[in-house]
């Protein structure tokens, strides 16, 4: 599952083939002991959870980066390695 981003303490990661479970694009993010999914679409939370400073920054790092995270998204699910991306500072 490559990291895609890092930022104040949460990783960012898409894995490989990605469509099963959710059907539709997404990404993971980790923060300490916690993780959530959520959409590229329109950066609602799929599953898990992440405290709310966490959730609303991932949140934000989602809409400013839709749109490579749109060109991520069809690299991994063909099994390609998607790229890095700029992080919240």
């Amino acid at each position: 599952m490559p990291t895609i981003a890092i930022f104040y303490g949460i990783r960012i990661m898409m894995y490989f083939y990605d469509t099963g479970k959710h059907n539709l694009p997404h990404i993971h993010a980790e923060y300490q002991d916690d993780e959530a999914v959520f959409s590229i679409l329109d950066a609602e939370l799929i599953s898990g959870s992440l405290p709310r400073k966490q959730k609303r920054l991932v949140q934000a790092w989602i809409e400013l980066h839709q749109e490579s995270l749109m060109v991520n998204w069809k690299l991994a699910i063909s099994g390609q390695e998607p790229f890095r991306i700029e992080p919240l500072r």
